[in-house]
């Protein structure tokens, strides 16, 4: 597998260096004002060549990259007016026309125009918070932007900001005046700070929030930063996993597969104008806080040595990052806004964040009297440079050989919020569980399917197994349970489909592809080149994998999967790989429908359900009061709504962890707090709904395996 994707790459880069090769640009010696038109001609000549499924770059994609990117600009619509917005749709069904000819014209005019609303707009939030807020009138602000139109002059102009700071400034009110409460209650000789002078704080904070904003990041932009953001537009057009990653983007990405991580120990992702959670590194201080959650929204960070927090709403992911990462043992105070609209603030720990960390992990699980395994894996990682001296396969089955020392009956390998990661791995994990046979289809376009197959006999656990699945379950983590499900080798617990993408990557740099370039470095572009299929025929692609064990979680009703995407690519079917089901004697038909039953009639299940409904309901609430009393009324509300949830929290098993018996021995020279970290783990095992499933079903699958076995022999 690995040997083929490395070809697969070789060939890809062979063809377009073949190509270019009577390309008038490949020899020419390029000035700088020259660089963003090759930039266009070599990505525009790769996605065509290139992907695994290129559109058309005709009117109809024009349309469609005019609409994302004037989004993309102005996702608030506090920069361009109506008029801007005429004189831009001229261009509406033309970009295409100009990029084939590499003319940026549009993106001339757009940036332009834009670098003078910017400015414009410094004048009008400074105006505008220079007076004071009437939090005792009854208005609303609505943070819903598609119901949004674009202001007319500069009087709308200036009531749209109005509207927007102080719904900002609202919440610095509210904290402040909240503290001099505090204050209060613990010494009855305090004098409070007036309600001017908290709403003068209020703005003050507001002020220099967005002044950072404004001086630190967007006049830091160039224009070669603005014009990666439309080329990184233009790719976006062909499925949501192709992106542009300019030189420093490409040095950050480089640096995030290697070494450290110095920081908070999160994946952070900007969805438009939000920076969000997308993953929490296991052992790092947001994992470690147990405060954080994936799909929280960063609002605001805070240094411990600043007394007002930075706003990091539209700002761009890679500045955000910025005031959120920093050196080991320093404070940050994180604003969040979690999945049901409640708003929190978190201190953390900054900390060295080793990869190790990042790797598989086992706990003995003892449940009456019988011991089994669980495996908990964050994602298929490798290293790519030297296969087998990292990867996630080898990792799991060293895992596996160790709780099979400690006499388990069957085990549990844990992929929920596993993002994917290397393919290779896939194969050989799968490999442990089967004898040999096919485990992933690849197909590239005009290509024949090959079929990925575990060529290895040996067997490393033949025992009962599930597998926990959620809807951030991606890529490899799909090809995994989907593999072990057409086998019938493993049950698959967890959210009614996984995430659905069935789609590789590979990353191009762009520089190999034009000879005696002058012009500058022009990065590198991830691009789709494959589609993976399932033994069965189907793709994963939108589909994902469907549980045998279906159970609400958190993200049961909020759209977070590729079949929530635009532009997604399409599901398909080929023909089945030739594969034998695995002989055993286990009855997955009746432990599944044990299951089902059993979970039907779960309160704690019911109670999740029931909270991912109301979270839903709260994303869908876009309409928030400006009053400060009709502010507060609506954050009572939601919390009194959320008590009913707090048994959740407070759910606890009667199962019992602990570290395999190698990993008690490195506790004797503990420099890395690992039993501090496994500990933690295991406290968060013991409340876990899904677990205490999975462990069920391990013991049905262990009794139908004997009462199959002794019918069997009486035959």
């Amino acid at each position: 597998m690995k040997n083929m994707l490395k070809r697969n790459y070789k060939v890809l880069v062979l063809l377009l260096l073949l190509a270019f090769a009577s390309c008038s640009f490949t020899t020419k010696t390029f000035s700088d004002p020259d660089k963003d038109k090759l930039l266009i001609q070599v990505i525009t000549f790769v996605l065509q060549q290139g992907h695994f499924d290129p559109i058309a770059m005709d009117d109809r994609f024009s349309e469609e990259l005019f609409s994302d990117y004037i989004e993309g600009l102005d996702p608030a619509k506090r920069y361009f007016y109506e008029s801007d917005y005429k004189d831009f749709e001229k261009f509406r069904t033309s970009i295409d026309d100009q990029l084939k000819v590499s003319d940026i014209t549009f993106f001339n005019i757009t940036h332009e125009r834009l670098m003078q609303r910017i400015a414009e707009a410094k004048e009008v939030y400074k105006e505008v918070l220079s007076k004071p807020f009437d939090y005792s009138k009854d208005e609303i602000f609505d943070t819903d932007t598609d119901k949004t139109e674009f202001v007319k002059n500069k009087k709308e102009m200036k009531e749209r900001w109005r509207q927007q700071l102080k719904f900002s400034a609202l919440s610095y009110y509210d904290d402040i005046y909240t503290e001099e409460k505090q204050k209060k209650e613990k010494d009855a000789s305090y004098t409070m700070k007036t309600e001017t002078q908290i709403e003068q704080e209020a703005r003050d904070a507001t002020l220099k929030s967005i002044e950072v904003y404004f001086n630190d990041n967007l006049e830091d932009l160039k224009r070669e930063d603005w014009f990666a953001m439309y080329v990184d537009a233009i790719v976006g057009e062909f499925d949501p996993h192709t992106y542009y990653l300019a030189p420093k983007s490409k040095e950050d990405f480089d640096e995030r597969m290697q070494g450290k991580i110095e920081g908070i120990g999160a994946q952070l992702q900007k969805r438009m104008d939000n920076i969000k959670i997308i993953g929490l590194i296991s052992g790092g201080p947001a994992w470690r806080s147990k405060e954080l959650d994936v799909e929280d929204i960063i609002l605001k960070v805070k240094q411990e040595d600043e007394e007002y927090p930075v706003d990091i709403v539209g700002m761009r992911i890679n500045d955000a990052i910025k005031y959120i990462k920093g050196p080991k043992d320093t404070k940050v105070t994180l604003t969040i806004k979690k999945l049901d609209g409640t708003i929190k603030d978190v201190t953390l720990v900054r900390d060295v964040i080793e990869l190790g960390e990042t790797y598989a992990k086992a706990s003995v699980v003892k449940k009456d009297g019988k011991k089994f395994g669980i495996i908990d894996l964050p994602s298929f990682y490798v290293d790519f440079e030297d296969y087998k001296k990292i990867n996630a396969a080898a990792d799991v089955k060293r895992e596996i050989e160790n709780l099979k020392a400690e006499g388990i009956e069957g085990l549990i390998l844990d992929l929920r919020d596993n993002g994917g990661g290397s393919l290779p791995t896939v194969v050989d994990m799968a490999g442990l569980f089967i004898k040999d046979g096919p485990i992933v289809q690849v197909r590239s376009t005009g290509e024949p399917k090959e079929v990925l197959k575990d060529r290895d006999k040996s067997i490393t656990w033949d025992g009962p197994l599930v597998i926990l699945v959620n809807e951030l379950s991606a890529s490899a983590s799909e090809i995994m349970a989907a593999a072990m499900q057409d086998y019938k080798r493993a049950i698959i617990i967890g959210s009614k489909q996984t995430y659905g993408k069935g789609t590789v990557q590979n990353v191009l740099n762009l520089n190999n592809l034009v000879r005696n370039n002058a012009s500058g470095d022009l990065g590198a572009l991830a691009l789709t080149t494959q589609k993976y299929y399932r033994i069965s025929g189907g793709s994963v692609q939108l589909e994902g994998v469907k549980s045998d064990v279906k159970v609400p979680d958190k993200f049961s009703f909020i759209e977070v999967g590729e079949k929530d995407k635009s532009n997604a690519l399409p599901w398909d079917e080929i023909d089945a790989a030739d594969y034998t089901t695995w002989d055993n004697y286990f009855d997955y038909e009746q432990t599944i429908s044990k299951s089902n039953e059993r979970m039907s009639k779960n309160p704690q299940l019911k109670l999740i359900e029931e909270n991912a409904k109301w979270v839903k309901s709260k994303i869908d609430e876009t309409v928030f009061p400006l009053s400060y009393a009709k502010y507060k009324e609506t954050l009572a509300l939601r919390d009194d709504e959320s008590k009913r949830f707090d048994a959740m929290t407070n759910y606890q098993t009667n199962l019992t962890f602990e570290s395999p018996a190698y990993e008690k021995e490195l506790f004797n020279n503990d420099t890395t707090n690992l039993k501090e970290k496994r500990d933690r783990w295991h406290v968060s095992l013991s409340q876990d709904v899904y677990v205490e499933e999975a462990l069920n079903v391990l013991e049905d699958l262990k009794t139908s395996f004997n009462i199959k076995k002794i019918a069997k022999v009486k035959e």
